[in-house]
């Protein structure tokens, strides 16, 4: 490990959320370290990573032109949705361009935090200790798969999407996808132009939003158009939606059971048109297993073969889960980031919200960098802040109220989490270096 004596902070993983907080501190001439357990940049988007949930037919489901890092864009060659192996350039490409990767260790891992007097005693997988006084946590959010229970017992096999790479192996089956998430209706897409028969199980009516309106990237579109009151903007683009998408249920999917924005949006211009086309065909919940057969909730049954289960993910973080709670969702999180409990402690890229993270995490990264940098060199200041951390009680919903489910434990709305991220930087005198 490359640190000495004067490093006080420790970056864990380098992802898209552990390289902003590098680059924050770099900035800052804030010296750190930065482990990395895999062996390059990239976390979840190198699918040759171990346990990586990427799919040879990812993409993002946010624009290049809202998702990339500020003052880093994403090549102008790069199409409005950028594939998985896109990313994982960027990724890379933003890294070098800032130094990073040459001070990043990699093939380590932290097995364990150990809070002390002054700060946390960090193990590593070598067997190696090491003392810092701030930690940053930014191993994501996509490693721990959610996998249901149901009723009954099922001869095929069952596999969860962490473990879905391309629908090859899928020639000549009969597969039922569980959930009907980003994730979800992508496999279902995949699947459906390969298997025998595919079906999709949606446990609950979603508003699907095209990845274009009027040509435009949806999200482009919704930053550039009019501001409007939250339940005129429901009611506005609700209404669009319904004009555009036309019955849903003419398709077996149940009617939306939530306002427009009030679950985690399904970006995907091609998953009604499959289902139109009769590849993908929707069934409800699953109401127990039956040998070679799946019931569903509306009495039905299907033969199937091969079951893909995306159903999400826990949002642990093994290495520390007693001091962030809930496997879950990191609990207690100041602006989705500082530990309210334990000082010191923060943890970078678990928000879950509705725009293009990446943005956000710089925001963050900035506050985060802005704290360490006051805390190690104006403790007046530092100390101000920590007060926030104890006391602000912000609301970062924007004034939705997000279905309850595992998913949106910790949701907020990407616009008033920025507002208030920009409120903070201002009261604090902080900004990029």
């Amino acid at each position: 490990m490359p640190s000495d004596a004067a490093t006080h902070t420790l970056v864990i993983g380098a992802g898209p959320a552990g390289l902003a907080a590098a680059r924050a501190l770099s900035q800052r001439g804030i010296p750190y370290d930065q482990v990395e357990r895999h062996h390059s940049v990239g976390g979840i988007w190198d699918i040759d990573n171990p346990g990586s949930p990427m799919y040879t037919s990812a993409h993002f489901i946010s624009s290049r032109t809202m998702s990339d890092f500020p003052g880093f864009p994403m090549p102008e060659d790069y199409p409005d949705y950028p594939s998985q192996r896109q990313i994982l350039t960027y990724l890379r490409d933003f890294s070098d361009a800032y130094g990073l990767t040459e001070r990043i260790t990699f093939d380590r891992s932290v097995t364990r935090l150990e809070a002390t007097d002054g700060g946390w005693r960090v193990n590593f997988d070598d067997g190696s200790r090491r003392d810092y006084r701030f930690v940053i946590a930014a191993t994501g959010t996509q490693w721990h798969p959610r996998l249901p229970q149901w009723p009954g017992t099922f001869d095929g096999e069952i596999r969860h999407s962490r473990d879905f790479t391309d629908a090859d192996d899928l020639v000549d089956k009969r597969v039922l996808i569980v959930g009907a998430g980003n994730s979800g209706c992508d496999i279902a897409c995949d699947v459906g132009r390969r298997a025998e028969r595919t079906f999709l199980s949606v446990r609950r009516g979603y508003w699907f939003i095209p990845k274009h309106i009027f040509g435009i990237p949806s999200d482009v579109f919704a930053d550039s158009g009019p501001h409007l009151p939250l339940p005129v903007e429901q009611r506005v683009f609700g209404a669009m939606l319904r004009t555009l998408n036309g019955d849903v249920t003419r398709l077996g999917l149940p009617q939306p059971d939530h306002r427009l924005f009030e679950s985690h949006p399904i970006l995907n211009t091609e998953i009604l048109a499959r289902l139109q086309h009769g590849d993908v065909i929707a069934k409800p919940d699953i109401d127990r297993f039956d040998g070679d057969s799946v019931v569903f909730t509306d009495g039905t049954r299907e033969t199937i073969d091969v079951i893909i289960a995306a159903t999400g993910y826990r949002h642990a973080i093994p290495y520390a889960q007693e001091y962030f709670g809930t496997e879950d969702h990191p609990d207690d999180l100041y602006l989705s980031v500082f530990s309210r409990r334990h000082r010191g402690l923060m943890a970078m890229g678990f928000i879950e919200t509705n725009s293009g993270a990446y943005r956000l995490f710089d925001q963050s990264a900035q506050i985060v960098a802005g704290y360490i940098d006051d805390a190690l060199h104006h403790p007046a200041r530092a100390e101000r802040f920590e007060q926030l951390i104890d006391r602000h009680h912000p609301d970062l919903t924007g004034g939705i109220r997000f279905i309850d489910s595992p998913r949106h434990l910790g949701y907020v709305d990407s616009a008033a989490l920025r507002r208030i991220y920009d409120r903070v930087l201002r009261q604090m005198e902080w900004s990029a270096a």
